[in-house]
């Protein structure tokens, strides 16, 4: 994936952010799939994780209608980006809320995983 978007666009409001606007995502010099994902307003950032480059065995069975709000037939179009946790003790990766993101064009889901078979704080390998 490029080294983000300027602008990214939520086709569904991301849970607990309803009302922020003005996304971007943001690569992160020297960590290569590591991005800040920032909201305008309200000033918002977390991290987020490239799926395949941290937690290359995740496999979740993404929604059809996921796949198709954001514009891609198959998961295989589409990049998946995981919220990163940094705690002192250890850092998180929420693997039961992925981020779909269809890379041609900057237009992206959350997706609640109702199946309970991935954790919301996984522990990343160092």
């Amino acid at each position: 994936m490029s080294a983000g978007f300027d602008s990214l666009r939520f086709a569904a409001p991301m849970p607990g952010l309803e009302t922020a606007e003005g996304f971007s995502l943001r690569g992160i010099p020297g960590a290569g799939g590591l991005f800040a994902l920032e909201a305008v307003e309200p000033k918002v950032r977390m991290f987020v994780a490239d799926a395949s480059v941290y937690v290359p065995d995740y496999a979740p069975a993404i929604p059809g209608s996921a796949l198709e709000a954001v514009g891609v037939s198959s998961p295989a179009e589409a990049t998946t980006l995981v919220v990163v946790n940094p705690a002192a003790e250890k850092t998180t990766v929420n693997l039961m809320a992925p981020i779909v993101l269809n890379p041609a064009t900057g237009t992206c889901i959350q997706v609640i995983l109702a199946d309970g078979k991935y954790p919301l704080r996984a522990e990343l390998a160092a």
